[in-house]
């Protein structure tokens, strides 16, 4: 090759690189943090700090505390650890979450596969017939059909001698490639590598989902024992006292009224067991299929509200930390950078599009003849191909685009204002738990002082054994709404953890590598 040669093909490479350096459409900046201080009107995080360790009877927050990805371990059970575990490793939803992030994976590795010239082989043998009656020039064969020569009949048609049969073979290697002048395929990479950011977090979504689903039915199980345990108490209260009042109406002391009022405690009495027996076989189902198992296969673990014990200091991010830490927060700043993308790719299809395609093989009548002096051949086309008229559908494609873009960004406002409502409402929930459970825990130590008094008096007999019976259902009672708050202070606990990013940034067998998980840590 001469050096003029060698300069302009070089000067051409030097130019074609070049222009595949730039890629058209807008470069994705991401969306800055809110810049809320606390999470109520006139209230920092700081501000709420401090004020949760003046008051009495409600836990600590503390802004520097993180949280750990096995956060429910924070409740002391060790069955609610094993269940948790369990429930991980058999959930359909994390064998999906977990297909899905590998399929997002090879479809980005697929889409990066375009940057490079494809190769191919082909061989191609056929075998031939020629008319016999053919003019002009005809092939002579021999008996085993390959061509050995040619004759030419210039005066005319040649007389029918019978048809001709040959054998043809070609092989060849084939080249294809499409140099990303414009940037739209590294769009479409960029494209599909943020969905694939969206799909991990989607995965670690799942895995907080689950894990709260489970301590929230694990906590169901456990209220509605205690529960039951208290109606059953009260229900053989009323039977006692059911007893007594029949004796009581034998001997004329009552009337047929006080006797039929009792009967109507009672039946009322068992009739309150019967929701509370189902929503326990209910809960039984759904710890069950959480763990990836039927309804009719048993899990080991059971729960008790006496086993479960409330963290006193919880962790408290400021809003700045927040939408790090959300892992649908950062699913649709993925889903947005993906829609940015987009646009780049539209704006790339409105440009030429260039292409080069070559071959390199040979051919002949036998294989052994296809690459000797004469049976080789090569071929080699380059294409640039303009849109000078579509219909406005390349136009329409783009605007499209980011009319998407659009969308996506108001999505992600969207799930930022719910993350931060997720984390007030849990705050709210969490002060107002205090206040209930002062009140309950108050009228359950005055309902037992009650009883205790009462049972004094009846052993003295100062009282008749109805008042005793009615005092220990007073107690049943309080003892009740005292077990519903508790179970409400320990799920808004749990609620609060998911609200807080579930410390999805801690997992031990973290093999995901996000680029920014550091900026997540606080």
């Amino acid at each position: 090759m001469n050096p003029v040669t060698t300069l302009r093909l070089s000067g051409a490479i030097a130019w074609t690189l070049l222009l595949a350096g730039c890629a058209l459409g807008p470069d994705f900046t991401r969306p800055a943090a809110p810049q809320a201080e606390g999470y109520a009107p006139g209230q920092s995080a700081a501000d709420l700090e401090r004020a949760s360790r003046k008051a009495a009877g409600s836990p600590h927050f503390n802004v520097r505390q993180d949280i750990p990805f096995d956060w429910w371990t924070l409740f002391q059970s060790p069955q609610l650890n094993a269940l948790i575990e369990r429930s991980f490793k058999a959930n359909p939803s994390i064998e999906a979450a977990q297909a899905a992030l590998r399929q997002a994976q090879q479809n980005s590795l697929a889409q990066q596969g375009f940057f490079y010239p494809s190769l191919g082989l082909e061989y191609i043998p056929t075998r031939n017939k020629l008319a016999g009656n053919m003019g002009g020039n005809s092939p002579g064969v021999q008996g085993n059909g390959t061509v050995i020569q040619t004759y030419s009949n210039p005066s005319g048609p040649a007389p029918y001698n019978g048809p001709v049969y040959y054998n043809f073979h070609t092989a060849q290697v084939t080249l294809n490639y499409a140099p990303d002048v414009f940037g739209g395929n590294r769009r479409q990479v960029e494209s599909l590598e943020a969905q694939t950011e969206a799909q991990k977090f989607q995965l670690e979504a799942a895995y907080i989902t689950l894990a709260s689903n489970v301590v929230a039915a694990a906590l169901q199980e456990a209220s509605v024992r205690a529960q039951i345990a208290a109606m059953e108490s009260i229900v053989d209260d009323n039977r006692k006292l059911l007893r007594v009042t029949r004796d009581q109406f034998q001997y004329g002391y009552v009337t047929g009224i006080d006797l039929s009022s009792q009967e109507l405690a009672l039946a009322q009495a068992e009739q309150a067991l019967v929701p509370l027996r189902q929503q326990l076989a209910q809960t039984r189902d759904l710890i069950r299929v959480l763990a990836g198992q039927l309804p009719s296969e048993e899990v080991p673990e059971t729960f008790e509200l006496s086993s479960l014990h409330l963290p006193q200091d919880l962790p408290l991010s400021v809003p700045s930390q927040l939408v790090e830490q959300r892992p649908d927060v950062r699913a649709a700043e993925s889903q947005l950078h993906a829609a940015n993308a987009q646009i780049g790719v539209a704006l790339a299809n409105r440009f030429p599009q260039f292409s080069i395609t070559g071959l390199l093989g040979g051919e002949a009548s036998v294989p052994s003849q296809m690459f000797q002096t004469g049976g080789g051949f090569f071929n080699l086309i380059g294409d640039i191909t303009l849109p000078v008229f579509d219909g406005g559908t390349l136009s329409a494609r783009e605007q499209g685009a980011r009319e998407a873009l659009v969308q996506a960004a108001a999505l992600y406002k969207s799930t930022v204002l719910t993350a931060f409502q997720n984390v007030a409402d849990t705050l709210h929930a969490i002060q107002s738990d205090a206040d209930a459970y002062q009140a309950a825990d108050r009228s359950r130590e005055a309902a037992k002082r009650v009883l205790v008094i009462t049972r004094r008096q009846y052993e003295s007999g100062l009282v008749s054994y109805p008042v005793l019976l009615a005092a220990d259902q007073a107690y049943q009672q309080a003892a009740i709404t005292y077990i519903q708050v508790e179970t409400n202070r320990l799920g808004d606990t749990a609620a609060l953890y998911q609200a807080l990013g579930g410390g999805w940034w801690h997992r031990p067998d973290d093999r995901r590598a996000h680029s920014s998980q550091g900026d997540a840590t606080p």
